[in-house]
């Protein structure tokens, strides 16, 4: 089953990873100052995921593809791995348009 886990980095801010049913990270959130702005992020995922509109094909300056999923109002709301192909970073979104809306949260 997919998840976000919502864990805190060291310097006290909070974010989330949502991990593909095989354990994979899919999709990494910024820091945020509050676990309850961390939360609204992870609804802000479900609801946007579903929309490839959403979502953002990079080229990491190593040459990595990697993408990132946008909110409705254009602000940055996860950000994938970088992958080793286009292909593989397709199948990233995929698995974020699947997964993300059925993830249930994790605190750790």
């Amino acid at each position: 089953m997919a998840k976000f886990e919502i864990t805190m980095r060291k310097n006290g801010e909070f974010q989330f990873n949502l991990k593909a049913s095989n354990g994979e990270v899919i999709l990494t959130s910024e820091g945020y100052t509050t676990k309850s702005a961390c939360l609204n992020g992870v609804e802000s995922v479900k609801k946007n995921a579903v929309e490839e509109k959403r979502y953002e094909k990079l080229v990491a300056k190593n040459g990595k593809p990697y993408f990132t999923l946008k909110a409705t109002n254009g602000q940055i709301i996860g950000q994938s791995q970088m992958y080793a192909s286009e292909r593989n970073r397709n199948n990233g979104i995929n698995s974020v348009m699947k997964n993300a809306p059925v993830a249930v949260v994790v605190e750790l």
